[in-house]
């Protein structure tokens, strides 16, 4: 149902965690699965954090690179796929949340210039097809360059920062740069700092969509493999969590009608230009 693409700026402001903690929390009917993939050119976190490295680098973006010069680009993007949704107190695991890792050396990101493109329309097909929602984790850069082609067919860009004076200074040219790449861009602020929501949009100059709450301890089970504390599905972080991906749900869904509404009119022009 919707492709939403998360980036980041200088300072760690958490892009990988927040994209982690919406995977576990997203609302999915049955049938339904979500997807996160690692796109970050500098590399990605998942498998070395939250998985503590037990699957090697078996699976995974660089993959695809190889698979696309065999034109099996479509077939290999599955099999790629790490299931997160297993539980243990689960007889069988609903397979329902699902990650692609990202590459684990910056410099393997040379090797995926033919990759960029095709996962953009591989997201959009699985969106189409399948009515499976889409998690892009562009990290610090990855919503520039090449990779940036995932940002500009994305439904939603959000940018993730941290409200502290330090963040938000280096975030300003980030943001202003992205909107005027990919046009409507959204914030979600990690709630460390001083400034409220409506300090951090005035001068940022894009819209808050969610706040999540700064929680270190609970931050460092999705983005080290911490062990999980009691409770840990219903703490302040995942409860967030779980508003936060109702509101974008929600935002793209407006955004597509109004789109949608947009070309109905557009096309009513034209024909009546025609005649």
């Amino acid at each position: 149902m919707a492709v939403i693409a998360l980036t980041g700026c200088s300072g760690a402001p958490g892009v990988t965690t927040s994209a982690l903690a919406l995977l576990l929390s997203w609302p999915l009917e049955p049938s339904r699965r979500m997807i996160l993939a690692e796109c970050d050119p500098d590399g990605g976190a998942v498998l070395h954090g939250l998985l503590q490295g037990a699957l090697g680098d078996r699976y995974g973006l660089r993959n695809l690179s190889v698979a696309a010069r065999k034109g099996e680009f479509g077939e290999a993007f599955w099999r790629q796929l790490i299931d997160l949704s297993s539980d243990d107190s689960k007889a069988e695991s609903p397979r329902d949340r699902l990650l692609l890792p990202g590459i684990t050396d910056p410099s393997q990101a040379a090797s995926l210039s033919s990759v960029w493109k095709g996962l953009a329309t591989t997201f959009r097909g699985i969106d189409a097809d399948h009515g499976h929602d889409v998690l892009v984790d562009l990290g610090r850069r990855g919503a520039v360059g090449p990779s940036g082609v995932l940002a500009e067919q994305a439904d939603l860009v959000l940018v993730v920062v941290r409200n502290t004076l330090r963040c938000l200074q280096a975030a300003q040219s980030r943001v202003y740069a992205l909107s005027e790449r990919v046009g409507d861009v959204g914030l979600i602020v990690i709630d460390e700092g001083p400034y409220p929501a409506g300090e951090v949009q005035r001068v940022l100059q894009v819209p808050v969509v969610a706040t999540l709450p700064y929680a270190p301890k609970e931050a460092r089970v999705l983005s080290d493999g911490a062990d999980q504390p009691r409770h840990f599905t219903k703490s302040a972080l995942m409860k967030a969590s779980r508003t936060t991906a109702a509101l974008l749900v929600q935002r793209v869904a407006a955004r597509r009608t109004r789109l949608g509404l947009h070309h109905s009119l557009t096309r009513g022009v034209e024909v009546t230009h025609a005649r």
